[in-house]
């Protein structure tokens, strides 16, 4: 196997497909990167129990300035052949791997021999028979992950938490996560004439969507297909191939009240800022801050604790229906306030001990196109 190649593409892809090589496994096969030399491109494939990473170069692109003089395939070691190509000294890359699996890397006057592996022993991706998928603007995508991905658990103890729920409305997918003591949920649309796709929801682990993620650049198109317990996203010669969680998703529906006895609009970002400054006096794992709605006013309040107290009256545009004093984690309310970015956002209170709700004040005009955020109170004493 031989070929030669643009040093910074291939430092791109390598470092994509390492995403997914796991950093502690005692299966030593997982620890490496399989490379496949085709007589038309290259693949590169990164994997674990759980997501495998294929990144696919084309020697017809001329980006890739990519050379084949021999094919084959081999087991490269994943973190030093990513400190290798990382540090070569030119951007032209010669990779050669002989019977014996001794891979040969050179750059201007540097040469590196290492040693490789039989890539015959390499796990197999899924064979995936479905044919029907979804394609949305990685622009999109990325902003529905992460306007809810902070609310999955990290608890292990109820793994179908630990993901995000994906909902097929027919014309809109919904996107919901909940580590149970708060709820994100965001809707997109299918574009216009999508075809109807075999599955009803599925629940996709955090590190799947997090490696999207950052894979992903804005304005590009992204492929979803969904098979039997595998999730496959595909974009610009990139594929991620997920397993999804099992068990049963709570029913968000059932969750988010529809009934509220008072109402606050305010600035989004403005809010953040606040309670940025407020929760510097709260101690304690929930960074408890308290706020009181009254007739015309709305102040945040830390207090009774050993460091001092903190006390902000808030900028709000409305406030309607009934006085009420809640208090909320801080860090929770700056997560949920983020995702709205700097509009304006409407706070809907039911009781000082039940769920409360934030959405935008003046909704999409897109329709399905809604973000939602529900928090649940802190019971506190005075």
């Amino acid at each position: 196997m031989k070929f030669t190649m643009k040093r910074t593409v291939f430092m791109t892809h390598l470092s994509h497909v390492t995403r997914a090589v796991p950093s502690k496994t005692t299966i030593d096969i997982l620890k490496g990167i399989k490379l496949e030399v085709q007589s038309d491109k290259l693949i590169l494939i990164g994997s674990n129990s759980d997501i495998s990473i294929e990144s696919v170069l084309l020697s017809s692109d001329e980006m890739n300035e990519l050379n084949i003089e021999a094919t084959g395939s081999v087991i490269l070691p994943a973190r030093l052949i990513n400190d290798i190509v990382r540090k070569l000294p030119t951007n032209t890359i010669e990779i050669e791997v002989d019977s014996q699996y001794l891979i040969i890397v050179k750059s201007g006057k540097a040469v590196f021999k290492i040693i490789g592996g039989d890539a015959s022993t390499y796990p197999q991706l899924p064979i995936i028979e479905s044919n029907v998928s979804a394609t949305f603007s990685t622009t999109v995508f990325n902003q529905m992950i992460a306007q809810t991905i902070f609310s999955a658990s990290n608890q292990e103890t109820r793994p179908v938490l630990t993901g995000i729920h994906l909902t097929n409305h027919g014309d809109y997918l919904s996107a919901v996560a909940s580590d149970s003591h708060r709820l994100s949920k965001r809707e997109i649309p299918f574009p216009e004439g999508q075809q109807a796709l075999p599955f009803e929801s599925i629940d996709v682990p955090k590190k799947t969507m997090l490696e999207l993620m950052r894979i992903a650049e804005d304005e590009q198109t992204l492929s979803m297909v969904v098979a039997e317990q595998q999730v496959i996203f595909s974009l610009d010669g990139i594929t991620i191939y997920s397993r999804l969680l099992e068990g049963i998703f709570p029913d968000a529906e059932r969750l988010i009240p529809t009934h509220f006895i008072s109402e606050i609009t305010l600035n989004a970002s403005q809010f953040l800022n606040s309670i940025d400054r407020t929760s510097l006096l709260s101690t304690g794992t929930h960074k408890t801050v308290q706020m009181i709605v009254g007739n015309n006013t709305v102040n945040l309040f830390v207090k009774g604790n050993e460091v001092g107290m903190v006390a902000e009256e808030i900028e709000v545009k409305q406030i309607e229906g009934e006085e009420i004093k809640v208090s909320f984690n801080a860090e929770y309310m700056k997560d949920a306030l983020k995702s709205f970015e700097d509009a304006d956002v409407k706070i809907q209170l039911q009781s000082a001990a039940r769920p409360f709700v934030i959405q935008l004040a003046t909704p999409s005009e897109l329709e399905n196109n809604n973000l939602l955020q529900l928090l649940t109170p802190i019971r506190t004493h005075g």
